[in-house]
């Protein structure tokens, strides 16, 4: 039988920014902005959804403002607790990414994966961490040391990557040589170099380890920080390296596709990504 899986991705625009509220009320706004789409996945059958970076914030890297430290929360916690009930409500596992705080002056930039059961099942930390062109995320995070997990959920084998993470094709193999079906990439990036890179890397991180991915990017721009336009064009693409489905560069949106696991075996049955590996010849690269 065809294992189709339904899977959704949402991108969201800010309804508060800094200036607007307290952080509690500027987090709280865009949680309740996010609910109506969660709800609208859950009615529509998603059986895997998944968020935007830091999904419940701006995203404050542009800035070097310590106070944004204390938007940081437990993983699990407070948000990932909430979520965990629409998890639970509508029988649909959730990748929910959100600041952590595992404990004073240790903050990390992290996914929650909930089953489909409400259960947490646990976390990725972003492990590449970029400190570059407005990007001052090294202020924020540090790198994380949880190295690339892949939960198994109640429809799916799934991984996350995070942002930057695509940059480096080496994680994505560790996700594939760990067993993902799926991998899932939150992000927040603007227009400029990054856009013509968004469609390439991802689809070529598919293609090299024969399995789907979920790439989802924020939309519209954030003040005080005017970084530059967040693009959206979150998309599915397949073990192929072909995209399937996206969204507009300039709404929030709910996107949603349908896809057969199946075509893994079918992809890989060609080409032999694990099977015809050479580790012994990569020890001085895996050495630096």
């Amino acid at each position: 039988m065809p294992r189709i899986i339904k899977s959704g991705l949402i991108q969201m625009s800010l309804p508060m920014t800094e200036g607007e509220g307290t952080m509690e009320e500027i987090k709280e706004a865009m949680i309740q902005k996010h609910i109506p789409l969660i709800e609208e996945a859950g009615e529509k059958g998603v059986q895997i959804l998944c968020l935007q970076e830091i999904f419940s914030t701006p995203y404050f890297c542009p800035g070097q403002n310590s106070a944004w430290y204390a938007s940081a929360e437990s993983v699990p916690g407070p948000t990932t607790d909430r979520m965990a009930e629409y998890a639970k409500k509508y029988k649909m596992v959730m990748i929910v990414p959100v600041y952590e705080k595992e404990q004073a002056g240790v903050l990390y930039n992290t996914a929650a994966v909930m089953n489909a059961d409400g259960t947490y099942l646990g976390k990725y930390r972003k492990n590449h961490i970029p400190h570059t062109s407005g990007f001052w995320e090294k202020f924020f995070f540090k790198p994380g040391n949880l190295g690339y997990p892949v939960f198994q959920t109640m429809y799916a084998k799934v991984g996350v990557y995070i942002c930057y993470d695509r940059h480096f094709p080496d994680g994505a193999r560790c996700l594939g040589l760990n067993g993902a079906e799926i991998v899932y990439n939150p992000s927040a990036t603007v227009a400029g170099l990054s856009q013509y890179l968004w469609k390439l890397e991802q689809p070529a991180h598919a293609a090299a380890n024969g399995y789907f991915m979920g790439c989802i990017n924020r939309v519209g721009e954030e003040k005080p920080w005017n970084l530059g336009r967040f693009y959206g064009s979150s998309y599915f693409v397949d073990p192929r390296g072909q995209i399937f489905a996206t969204a507009s560069e300039d709404k929030d949106e709910l996107l949603i596709s349908e896809f057969d696991l199946d075509m893994i075996d079918e992809v890989r049955s060609v080409w032999q990504f694990f099977r015809d590996r050479r580790p012994e010849t990569y020890g001085k690269l895996v050495e630096l």
